[in-house]
């Protein structure tokens, strides 16, 4: 596990605070949003690493006990790890669409593929289910939109928020991979990554390739996954 260093600001008030170079190798990016003091972060790592992730919030100036929120992008290990910590510690409430929900709740070993991490996942409660293609949540007056793009999972969303000018999109698994065990399906992932080309985002924050900027490198991004399938 490395050492890491400390958390990278995207745009006012974004941050990555987890991943690898971060935090340790295995986590997933982890992403934190700052809505004038409430805080919600997009995704929790593999769960080794919750103090590391609490220190990068400090290090910000931040206080963790503001976290209302972690939004789970899909089920799997190296995003849900560290949300049963959150939602002890700090009472914040876990989102993840329906589709995902159960994989979280009884902690299934394949679905969320804690059989490849040689891990454990507690059987988790979820507070909020997603449920049909977009929801909008409010955040003192700015709008967190959670899309359902299915396709590495049947529950799997992408997070987007407009702010200063820039559409700043949390995509975190667009890339795959793809393995019947996490039900995934290509053709609805397809039909999924045109859905993210129409959002036209200035910034992708991607969960474990970095972060891509400005629009035509997005789009770059996706498109050429999309070619690698077709």
């Amino acid at each position: 596990m490395s050492m890491g260093s400390k958390a990278r600001q995207i745009i006012e008030g974004v941050y990555q605070i987890g991943g690898p170079n971060i935090t340790a190798g295995e986590d997933a990016a982890v992403f934190l949003i700052d809505f004038s003091g409430e805080l919600v972060l997009i995704d929790a790592g593999a769960g080794g690493t919750s103090e590391k992730l609490i220190g990068n919030i400090e290090m910000l100036g931040l206080n963790p006990s503001a976290l209302s929120h972690v939004i789970l992008t899909h089920c799997h290990i190296d995003h849900i790890g560290s949300a049963p910590f959150f939602r002890e510690k700090y009472k914040a409430r876990l989102v993840i669409h329906e589709l995902d929900a159960r994989a979280v709740e009884v902690g299934d070993s394949v679905r969320t593929a804690v059989n490849w991490y040689g891990r454990s996942f507690p059987p988790t409660p979820i507070d909020v289910k997603l449920n049909g293609e977009l929801e909008v949540l409010d955040f003192g007056g700015e709008k967190l939109h959670l899309l359902h793009t299915p396709g590495h999972t049947p529950g799997s969303i992408s997070v987007y928020l407009d702010r200063a000018g820039k559409r700043v999109l949390f995509g975190q698994d667009i890339h795959g991979p793809f393995n019947r065990s996490f039900g995934s399906d290509i053709a609805a992932w397809k039909d999924s990554m045109h859905k993210l080309l129409a959002l036209e985002a200035d910034i992708l924050c991607e969960g474990h390739f970095g972060t891509y900027q400005p629009a035509d490198k997005v789009r770059d991004y996706i498109e050429h996954y999309l070619d690698e399938y077709d």
